[in-house]
């Protein structure tokens, strides 16, 4: 971070602090995500915590990055231009290298494993940091699911089997370096792209696939410009609810506990809806014409660890926690 973003973090945290508890008028909780209106997440913020923090404060969501650019959410927040983001692991590791640990493929097992990780004392000084040197608060894990490749090619061009037939597939990712190395390391060539310009690129041909979850393919209609979807599941991946430390200095206790459950029960909401919609997207896939099919995981999971032994991600990630990680997954 540099010290003018931190100088100005910790202005506004002494400000709140100094004003006391918000007033119940003032508060208006802009969130800003680059998924759309349908997107389980966005479905379960707006469902769940909005209505949950009615009492004291307004909920006003803005979609497919129309109030804040992708990847910029989280200096937005610490700079009191934003109160709330959903904030991937790859994100926080633009600032903290250490939270690539989460974003590293084969690591997460699960959507329940997640949860077990982000309530583990091992995530407190992980949360702690990013309170302190950026002002965000994380307060739940939401599950976005389980990532596949998905190509424009159909399988007669391109037979997804081991990462090296992956080789020169151009692979939309987003642009931070923890993404653009694990699409390395899946044995593709990343492409750095904004969600939002993805559908278009694949359209012309300008990238040959991108990765996912199913609903979000489903969500965001790639499956009408793509024939192919390889089952590598890479990445279990989620989302953090973020919220202004500054903002959250200024509640009440009795509201700080709200917003806290608010965030806690949309995620599960979304979580659940999220594990439903994807058991049963694969037929409709197939039914629109597209080809699902698993590859060969243990050459990919053995391709992709491999790819991040020694590398400056692995070498960022605190002694021991890996195992620890490892361990409330058995």
């Amino acid at each position: 971070m540099t010290p003018t973003l931190k100088t100005t973090v910790l202005a506004l945290m002494t400000t709140a602090l100094m004003t006391g508890t918000v007033a119940a008028q003032e508060i208006t909780l802009r969130m800003s995500t680059p998924a759309s209106e349908t997107d389980q997440r966005s479905v379960a913020l707006a469902e769940v915590f909005g209505p949950a923090v009615a009492e004291f404060a307004t909920y006003e969501p803005h979609y497919n990055a129309s109030l804040i650019a992708q990847n910029s959410e989280l200096e937005a927040i610490a700079s009191g231009d934003l109160e709330m983001s959903i904030a991937s692991a790859q994100e926080l590791a633009q600032y903290f290298p250490e939270f690539s640990i989460f974003a590293t493929g084969y690591v997460h097992q699960s959507a329940e494993h997640q949860v077990a990780v982000f309530s583990d004392p091992l995530m407190d000084p992980f949360k702690q940091k990013v309170e302190d040197e950026l002002g965000v608060k994380l307060l739940a894990v939401m599950y976005l699911g389980k990532r596949h490749v998905n190509l424009r090619q159909c399988r007669d061009e391109v037979d997804v089997r081991t990462p090296a037939d992956l080789a020169g597939i151009n692979l939309r990712m987003p642009g931070t370096d923890a993404w653009q190395f694990l699409g390395k390391a899946l044995g593709a060539n990343p492409t750095p792209m904004a969600f939002t310009e993805v559908y278009t690129a694949l359209q012309t041909g300008s990238v040959d696939g991108q990765d996912n979850p199913l609903p979000t393919v489903v969500d965001a209609k790639f499956y009408e410009v793509t024939c192919q979807i390889a089952l590598t599941s890479h990445l279990v991946d989620l989302n953090y609810v973020a919220f202004s430390k500054a903002v959250w200095g200024g509640l009440s206790g009795d509201q700080q506990a709200i917003v806290k459950k608010a965030a806690e029960d949309a995620a599960e909401s979304g979580r659940q809806a999220q594990l439903q919609k994807e058991a049963g997207l694969g037929a409709f896939l197939e039914e629109n014409g597209l080809t699902l099919y698993e590859p060969d995981l243990a050459a990919f999971r053995s391709h992709v660890q491999e790819q991040y032994k020694g590398s400056e991600f692995a070498a960022s990630w605190p002694e021991g926690v890996l195992d620890r990680i490892n361990a409330l997954g058995n």
